[in-house]
């Protein structure tokens, strides 16, 4: 098992830290006076160029995950297949990750166990919804059943007694998407800060953020305010910062951007049976070997193989 409590990147190669993943995590999301933004991934090529864009973390993201193995966002990819999952986005990048955790994959046993293989896969950080199991993506379907909010914080407590500090544990409220309202919302954030709950984040399918901006002058950032603005995208980001949220997840974008360009190119190198229309819209093999520092290994070969070349 490899050591992630420092940021490894895909060449193997250790890069000394004053502090690890989850502390960077949390100083991102729990501590920082300014609006923090993570950014999807789903592979170690997404988490790559994510970390090359400017982003300082990353949201292993649950439904691009299973997107990328061929499952529905419905539980039909398990726990395992998603830790793994998580160990190639950490292993490809230097970020911290905070983990699309659903509800722990079924009871608090369940969830500690997730939690504590996350930690060895050198996750930062999990967050975790108050859904039941199975349970299916939040955009899809009406009224979805919420968990027995002592049954969840149970899980919370588990989680937190099982990798206390090793962690960011984040709450995910799904009161607002199930039609439960706002004292509903309210009420279980107040638990879950008692269970434990590093930061709160609140979720809503409404096109506007008037629901999220609601909650967040309820709460009184009693703890950080985590948001994921996939359907009101046309909010400006200047409310955020104004609500004092702590953290903006761009949730599955770089998923759907891949989506799109692959479609587009098959269709065309379909439709021309040739790729040479296609070579100036897609990323150089030259670049995508300098992004994996293939340079790295040939001087490392040298080293390990042919010793006896730098004698020379």
């Amino acid at each position: 098992m490899q050591d992630h409590s420092q940021p490894l990147l895909a060449n193997g190669i250790d890069q000394p830290v004053d502090f690890s993943r989850a502390d960077a995590l949390r100083a991102e999301v729990c501590s920082s006076s300014e609006l923090s933004f993570l950014m999807e991934a789903h592979d170690g090529l997404s988490a790559a160029i994510a970390e090359r864009a400017g982003f300082k973390g990353l949201w292993a993201s649950g439904l691009s995950i299973a997107c990328s193995l061929g499952y529905r966002d419905a539980n039909e990819a398990s726990w395992s297949q998603l830790v793994d999952a998580v160990e190639r986005i950490v292993d490809s990048s230097q970020l911290p990750v905070l983990v699309d955790g659903d509800g722990g994959f079924g009871n608090f046993n369940n969830a500690r166990l997730l939690a504590r293989k996350l930690r060895d896969r050198g996750a930062a950080g999990v967050a975790l919804e108050d859904s039941c199991y199975p349970r299916i993506n939040s955009f899809i379907g009406n009224r979805h059943p919420l968990a027995d909010v002592d049954e969840f914080c149970g899980r919370l407590r588990a989680v937190q007694d099982t990798v206390a500090g090793d962690l960011v544990l984040v709450a995910r409220i799904e009161a607002l998407i199930a039609g439960h309202g706002m004292h509903e919302a309210i009420a279980r954030a107040h638990a879950y800060r008692e269970a434990g709950a590093d930061a709160i984040l609140i979720h809503s399918r409404s096109s506007s953020a008037d629901e999220v901006l609601s909650f967040t002058r309820a709460w009184q950032n009693r703890l950080p305010v985590v948001i994921v603005p996939t359907k009101y995208y046309r909010t400006p980001t200047c409310e955020y910062r104004h609500a004092r949220i702590s953290t903006v997840i761009w949730a599955n974008h770089s998923m759907r951007a891949a989506a799109a360009a692959m479609r587009h190119v098959c269709g065309r190198i379909f439709a021309e049976e040739n790729v040479a229309i296609i070579e100036p819209d897609v990323t150089a093999l030259d670049e995508l070997f300098e992004m994996f520092d293939y340079d790295e290994l040939a001087e490392a070969e040298t080293r390990y193989v042919h010793p006896d070349k730098l004698r020379q």
